[in-house]
């Protein structure tokens, strides 16, 4: 499901634009810190989803734009079972498959990042937004 067509369950969705600077990423992760307020988080999976968020914001920030001047977006969609994070952004995107695997020349000169997010989710999706830039949505399956 895209951020504009919620699934039916939702509970919360919080919406956070930081610019694409690196300064800005911690903004994202203290916003999951006051979300384990309102929805409570182990401390595991609080530490994963800081985690694959630092590594998607990071991925913005460092491929999607020429200069400093761009913006990333990021939501937080809360369900019962599950927390949902997207990070988007107006860029250049990065090469990959319809399945959202990342081709050998993007993000990063590893892909070390998506690895890493995909290690600490339970789902990742990458897509590329209508208009220009990249989406990677990740889920967080709670115990």
């Amino acid at each position: 499901m895209s951020a504009t067509h919620p699934e039916p369950d939702l509970q919360s969705s919080i919406r956070l634009t930081i610019p694409a600077k690196a300064e800005y990423i911690t903004l994202g992760r203290l916003a999951l810190t006051g979300i384990a307020r309102v929805r409570p988080l182990t401390d595991e999976d609080l530490g994963d989803l800081k985690l694959a968020l630092t590594e998607a914001c990071t991925n913005s920030v460092k491929h999607a734009y020429d200069d400093d001047r761009g913006m990333v977006g990021i939501t937080y969609e809360l369900y019962e079972d599950k927390v949902v994070v997207e990070v988007v952004d107006e860029g250049e995107g990065f090469e990959h498959d319809a399945g959202g695997a990342v081709g050998a020349e993007g993000p990063g000169e590893s892909g070390l990042g998506l690895a890493i997010i995909k290690a600490v989710s339970d789902d990742v999706e990458i897509g590329d937004r209508r208009g220009g830039g990249a989406s990677l949505r990740f889920v967080k399956h709670l115990r």
